[in-house]
């Protein structure tokens, strides 16, 4: 009788495969079977064992429960075949994302999971910019949210208001909506906002901008991107005008 196989949840972190747990790349060298998600970089991949089977599981707008139904059966199809399985998502896999439903799925089939933390985007990417969420006089408190369709149609703005930092996840596409709601909340149009594209990877980009300018669509982002609003930001301006001045050797 063929035993029960184990699934690793595994976090990706943010795209630079330096950023991954020991634990992480660990599992992924030894993993029979990798379900991985569309925004796990190309070089984490990479760690994969070479006899490693890699399954693409990235979804698109409009089909996420369809391919969440897939990635639940291929955890149950490969697992009780008695092999490892690693499923691998971008940032943390219980930070937006359907790890915890993945969990109860397994637990609910008798199959052995573990999670491996991995390095959110959202506390990583303000970080490798030299960015701080929190400084003392300045913010005091930060909140990461998402901004996808679901959140930002159902989302009491007026609860973020008084927070000092907030981090937006997947908010590239509705950002003016985002915007314009926490103005209206109490922000001021005038609140910095940071923007960064696909961090910790060569092609990591920063978009300065205010709420006011982003509610008018008047700043270009693409995704995938973080949106950070909040004072610290202006941290971020005056470091980059002292390096420019040459005060920092």
């Amino acid at each position: 009788m063929t035993q029960t196989g184990k699934v690793y949840l595994v976090g990706a972190g943010p795209g630079d495969a330096d950023l991954l747990t020991r634990k992480a790349e660990r599992v992924l060298r030894q993993a029979d079977v990798v379900l991985f998600d569309r925004l796990v970089s190309a070089e984490v991949l990479a760690l994969c064992s070479p006899q490693a089977l890699l399954v693409d599981c990235g979804k698109q707008w409009g089909e996420q429960d369809q391919v969440q139904e897939r990635i639940f059966k291929d955890l149950l199809h490969f697992a009780g075949q008695g092999l490892q399985v690693v499923r691998l998502k971008s940032g943390d896999p219980m930070i937006f994302s359907r790890g915890s439903e993945e969990l109860e799925f397994l637990a609910a089939h008798g199959i052995p999971a573990e999670v491996v933390p991995g390095l959110s985007s959202a506390l990583a990417g303000p970080a490798i910019a030299g960015l701080p969420l929190t400084r003392r006089g300045i913010a005091a408190s930060f909140a990461v949210i998402a901004g996808h369709r679901q959140s930002v149609s159902t989302m009491d703005y007026r609860s973020y208001a008084g927070i000092d930092t907030l981090v937006v996840l997947m908010g590239v596409e509705h950002r003016d909506v985002i915007a314009g709601c926490l103005i209206e909340a109490g922000r001021t149009a005038g609140t910095p906002v940071l923007f960064l594209e696909r961090v910790s990877t060569s092609e990591e980009k920063e978009v300065e901008s205010t709420l006011g300018e982003v509610a008018r669509r008047a700043t270009q982002v693409a995704a995938p991107a973080l949106m950070v609003v909040g004072e610290v930001v202006r941290l971020r301006q005056s470091a980059r005008k002292d390096l420019e001045a040459g005060l920092y050797a």
